[in-house]
């Protein structure tokens, strides 16, 4: 039987023989834009998650590079050679360009750090490749390839750690998270995406360290969350958010919901069950990841732990907690900076999650359907998605008889759609012919009309014309 020492020469080999396909399709670029640099005196490398990914055999069309030139050096270098030119990250010692389909950043050795109070991680250049990989923030980035010799620079293990899916720290997990705790979000996004074990060291140290997050920026967390979200693996990130203290500081309403009960399965909490919702979303998505319906999932039932209740029979209930909970959302969501949209779309998820159940077991009426895609507007397919995952009861037969009414009702929706054109519902009579109809001109009357014939064709469906009329100045006579 191989011993542990040939299992991990058969591991290394296997990630050496990746790299080295996916470097020579990337060379012709990489190794030109190298010679440029070399005839200019100075030195250039594929580095961090670039060499990580070559070496999983995933590397994409960005690449990362590093250099001792400085930023200004970078730009005279890549402007007569590349497509275009991106300063953005100038300030922080980067330089982006295009070349040939390629995404490229140039960034100059360097090191950063935060102090106590800082939000913005100071920049302080570097001389040597290896100051600037010591710097990084896990082994598994702080690997570099030199160009154009392509001689790999591993002083940490990195590809040790990469062969046995551990991410450790180059120096104390201390010392790197001191120098920009967002590394400890880092760490959950690096186990989600890669499907990585975090080494207990550095779980310690964020344990030790949770409170430290506080001075990054609300945009940079919510970037890190994103991506975790977005990943392959998300329970395992959000897990060790969790379990180390950090969602404490930047998704508060996660780790409460852990000692909470279910008010219909009360064998399991609903974390756990908040989690399967999220796994089970990401089955049903299509068109690749999507952050709006993951953000719902996950969030859905955070109203819960606010709006518990224990009744006389023994029972726990959750009255309205959708209701709070969408609130609860778009609280938190402000909070992280997200966009307009998003908070819009992923707390009304939130407060629709329940409707389906809130109608019953009996017929759905038109109306009623009418109503919910109405409510629903360009949300309804991913609540449809949402309403599908929400069920995680081990009971099949109630699981089956769920999904067979929740069918039943895409089924209605899609019938009504066909005749009514149920995504453009409106009443038959628009402002115009209101204002004709009652002799009157612009203001409040009208949209109160407008509002009374919305709710006429939410009831009773498409109307002939002349109904229609007739049921306004009706409507019209009772209003004095």
């Amino acid at each position: 039987m191989p011993n542990a020492n040939e299992d991990k020469s058969t591991a290394l080999s296997q990630v050496q023989r990746r790299a080295v396909s996916e470097l020579l399709r990337v060379s012709p670029v990489a190794d030109d834009l190298a010679r440029r640099f070399q005839e200019a005196g100075f030195s250039l490398a594929l580095v961090g998650g670039s060499v990580r990914d070559a070496l999983l055999g995933r590397l994409g069309n960005d690449l990362d590079f590093t250099t001792d030139a400085r930023p200004d050096d970078v730009l005279k270098i890549i402007r007569p050679w590349a497509d275009s030119v991106w300063e953005v990250g100038i300030a922080f010692g980067t330089v982006g360009c295009q070349k040939q389909g390629y995404q490229i950043e140039v960034t100059t050795y360097r090191s950063e750090a935060y102090d106590r109070t800082s939000r913005k991680p100071e920049v302080s250049y570097g001389d040597s490749i290896e100051e600037d990989l010591a710097r990084r923030d896990f082994t598994v980035n702080a690997m570099a390839v030199a160009l154009p010799e392509k001689e790999f620079v591993d002083p940490h293990g990195g590809l040790e750690d990469l062969a046995a899916r551990v991410l450790r720290t180059p120096g104390t997990p201390e010392e790197s998270f001191s120098d920009d705790p967002l590394r400890m979000m880092r760490a959950a996004r690096f186990a989600a995406q890669l499907d990585f074990e975090v080494a207990p060291e550095v779980v310690t140290a964020m344990k030790e360290m949770a409170d430290r997050i506080g001075i990054v920026s609300a945009e940079r967390v919510r970037d890190e969350l994103n991506k975790l979200i977005l990943s392959p693996h998300p329970r395992k990130g959000l897990a060790l958010l969790v379990d180390s203290g950090l969602a404490d500081h930047v998704l508060p309403e996660l780790p409460a919901l852990r000692l909470e009960s279910d008010e219909h399965h009360r064998h399991k909490d609903v974390y756990e069950h908040s989690l399967t919702v999220l796994e089970q979303a990401m089955d049903l998505e299509v068109d690749g990841p999507d952050l709006v319906l993951r953000l719902a999932a996950l969030l859905h039932d955070i109203g819960k732990p606010r709006t518990r209740r224990f009744e006389k029979d023994g029972r726990v209930s959750f009255h309205h907690h959708e209701v709070v909970g969408a609130k609860m959302t778009k609280k938190r969501m402000i909070a992280l900076k997200y966009s307009n949209d998003v908070i819009k779309d992923v707390s009304r998820l939130v407060e629709l999650h329940l409707r389906f159940h809130g109608y019953g077991a009996g017929e759905w009426t038109d109306s009623a359907v009418r109503r919910y895609v109405r409510d629903a507007g360009p949300q309804l397919e991913r609540l449809h998605k949402l309403t599908r995952s929400d069920c995680t009861t081990r009971n099949k037969r109630k699981a089956t008889a769920l999904s067979q009414a929740y069918g039943g009702l895409e089924e209605r929706i899609a019938e009504l759609q066909e005749q009514e054109e149920l995504d453009a519902i409106r009443p038959d009579l628009d402002g115009n012919q209101i204002q004709e109809i009652l002799g009157v001109g612009p203001g409040p009357v009208i949209g109160k009309a407008y509002a009374f014939l919305l709710e006429l064709r939410l009831e009773n469906g498409p109307m002939k014309h002349g109904a229609a009329v007739a049921a306004l100045k009706e409507w019209w006579a009772t209003q004095g």
